[in-house]
Order: C-alpha cells, then structure tokens, then sequence
C-alpha cells in the first residue's frame, strides 16, 4: 500500500483546523476542476484533492490517518499492528487495498468485550458531467464509466429536467459496496453547462444577443427569435434602444418544478456594411429631417 500526503495536497499544515482544510479544498477544487483547468493532469489532481478532503474532514478518519505518522508521498508501506487492531475493520490484505479505501473501512465495535468488524459505507464518489442546455432544459440519460476497486463498469444515468450549471446530483448506492452489512456509497455529479452557440445561461434564464436593423428598433417590428423549443415571434417595440433586454417570458430553461426561467433578447442594432445609391439618399434626407441627437441623449442620462 502507498502513503499519501493529504496535508500536503490540501496546502495545509498537519494542525490545520476544520475550516482551514474546507478552505484549502474550495480553492483547489475550483482551481483544478476538469470543466475550468485545461492544464494536463488537472482531473487526476481534482481526485486527489477530493479524497484528501474525504479524509481530513472526517473527525474519526482524520485520527486514524494522523496515526500511520508522516511519509513520503507514493512511499510503500503497512501500518503498524497496534493501528490495525485500534481502526481497520480488517487487518489483512493491505498490500491489495488503496490508502482511500482503508480509512473509508475503518472502525471498531466490541461485543461482549472482543473486537468485531463494523458495518462500514462503501466509497461515495464525485465525477464532473458536461450536458448541453437542451439536456439540463429536457434531461437526458448518460453513460458514466467508473474505475473502483471491482473494476471499470458504466452506469446509465438519469439526469432531470431543470439542473443548472454548478449543480451537484446524488446517485444513492451506485458507489462503492459496503463491507460487513454495510450500505453502498453514493456517486456525487457535479454539473457543468457546454456552452451553446446561441444561449447564454443564467440559472434558469437565457440570453442571446438580438441584432435590429436601424428602422427596426425605431418603428418596431415583429421578429421570429429562436428558443430551446423552436422559434417564435418577439415584438420589438417602437424606439428600442440598443442594450435593451427584451423579455419571453417562461420560454427559458424548465426549473424542475414544473416551471420555467425567462428568455431574453439583448437588443444591439446593426448598421449596413454597404449602402445601395437609394438607401443612401434616404439616410441623407433622414439625417436633413430628423433633430434626433444620440449625443444629447447620453448627455442628459449622464446628468
């Protein structure tokens, strides 16, 4: 079996308190998500910070690491016979069981004054799923591939309509089995949103941005926008100002409850790149009638 640092993959030194190793692994775990860092090795260090966090933050798990002393990292070793016999609900096998799985597993319990293994949870997991908008607006089934101790095998997942990005999902029981009449552990999903084409989300609401042509956004229009499910007319009224937030209502991502979040249309008007000879002589007597001065408009909203 390999020791492991967890205070050194936390950042925090051996007599950290509760709060400083939460903080160190909010950090990190933000640091070193899959769907944030690009760098190599970053989902093999979110695990690592992971599992240093399921052990330090753990009262009882915490004491029996303490125990095993300190290590170099990746070094080969079997703890002592005291520790055995004080914590591991089974003290055979270590050279075939991970640093993870032997703290997870320890525990003691005294019948009728001889030590008697304990029921011991199976391992939880985290894992990080992307799924596209129209997956957390309709919800979806995904193959998940998990590595444990009884090898690779693939969940079929079922995620809900009305997830959101930073989202985390409990599978109960699909983790590790649990030992001596214990329960199985649980898988933990951290959602993230792909980004779309189109879509911007906030939540449950969406944007996109809404190009207008000059007369559009000054007289108004009826324009056919997209949605999640399909397009629809949106009224543009008469002097829409680029900037301006026109709102669908319910037409956003369901939010789980049967409801849904808003649509929004982020209005920025567009001028032509080209101008024909006639639609420059109507810009011209245009700008010869109009008093309209965008300047002054700025100027007296800055008062």
């Amino acid at each position: 079996m390999k020791f492991k640092d967890y205070y050194a993959a936390l950042g925090v030194p051996r007599d950290a308190d509760a709060e400083q190793i939460k903080k160190a692994y909010r950090k990190l775990a933000r640091q070193h998500h899959p769907d944030v860092s690009k760098s190599t090795g970053a989902e093999a260090k979110f695990k690592e910070i992971g599992e240093a966090y399921a052990t330090l933050k753990d009262p009882e798990k915490r004491a029996a690491y303490d125990e095993l002393g300190k290590r170099p990292a990746g070094q080969e070793f079997r703890p002592p016979p005291g520790w055995a016999h004080q914590y591991a609900s089974d003290a055979q096998g270590f050279e075939d069981i991970d640093l993870a799985d032997l703290l997870d597993a320890l525990g003691r319990r005294h019948r009728g004054g001889h030590h008697a293994p304990m029921p011991v949870h199976g391992r939880d997991y985290e894992s990080a799923v992307r799924i596209s908008l129209e997956d957390a607006h309709r919800g979806a089934t995904l193959s998940l591939n998990l590595a444990d101790a009884g090898g690779d095998r693939t969940l079929e997942v079922t995620i809900p309509p009305g997830v959101s990005e930073g989202q985390k999902l409990r599978l109960r029981g699909k983790g590790g089995k649990g030992r001596n009449g214990g329960t199985d552990g649980d898988i933990y999903l951290h959602i993230t949103l792909a980004p779309h084409p189109v879509f911007r989300a906030d939540r449950h609401d969406l944007y996109f941005d809404l190009a207008l042509a000059p007369w559009e956004a000054a007289l108004g229009a009826e324009i056919e926008v997209p949605t999640l499910e399909g397009p629809v007319l949106l009224t543009v009224p008469p002097g829409t100002r680029s900037g301006r937030k026109l709102r669908l209502r319910g037409r956003g991502l369901s939010n789980g409850r049967g409801g849904h979040g808003d649509l929004y249309a982020v209005v920025h008007i567009d001028v032509p790149a080209a101008l024909t000879d006639r639609e420059r002589e109507l810009f011209k007597e245009m700008a010869a009638a109009s008093r309209f001065d965008p300047r002054a408009v700025a100027a007296g909203e800055a008062s």
